[in-house]
């Protein structure tokens, strides 16, 4: 009899630590990045454009604009991407009139690409306001890009301002764009 309650015994507490053992199905991680930044772009619309990555938060070498190395370029006020006609990327981009916070969800559907230089996918002049007597730029309130990036991920980001760097002179040689964005790390579309 002894030997029966210690085999149950000894069953139990096998089946216990087995059973404590196990675990659980683990579920994959949300990776959003969210980040303020700057990049200084030059002023003229005839000089090299400044590449960004959002996947490495930095500006990308004009050497490497052959590459998916970087999602969008920028020039004066022309935004490119990395797909068709300026790169071998699949960057996308959707200009809605949304406020930023609202957006939570990247949309299946409707993203535009750069498919000649004639046709941008970010239209010059569709994302900003232009004062001609301070001769100021700004963003238009209440829009938010949303990016596919040159390797298929989505990032949403919101202009916060464009101010001229500090110059002596004339002609002022930079801007300085002033953004959020929010990069999904994971592939997802939620934000």
């Amino acid at each position: 009899m002894k030997k029966t309650i210690l085999a149950s015994v000894v069953i139990c507490y096998a089946m216990f630590l087995s059973l404590s053992s196990c675990k659980k199905d683990e579920v994959p991680q949300v990776t959003i990045i969210e980040k303020t930044d700057s990049i200084k772009v030059n002023f003229s619309a005839t000089t090299p454009y400044t590449f960004f990555s959002f996947k490495n938060d930095a500006i990308v070498a004009n050497t490497d604009s052959a590459t998916t190395k970087w999602d969008f370029g920028l020039r004066f006020t022309t935004f490119i991407l990395n797909s068709h006609a300026y790169g071998p990327g699949n960057a996308a981009a959707i200009l809605q009139n949304t406020i930023y916070s609202s957006v939570t969800t990247a949309p299946d559907a409707g993203y535009a690409y750069d498919t000649s230089s004639a046709q941008k996918a970010i239209k010059d002049g569709s994302w900003y306001n232009y004062n001609p007597t301070t001769r100021t730029f700004s963003p238009k309130a209440g829009q938010t890009f949303i990016f596919k990036t040159a390797d298929n991920f989505y990032v949403k980001m919101e202009l916060l301002a464009v101010d001229y760097e500090t110059f002596t002179g004339p002609v002022p040689q930079r801007l300085i764009y002033r953004f959020r964005y929010t990069y999904q790390s994971n592939g997802s579309k939620i934000f």
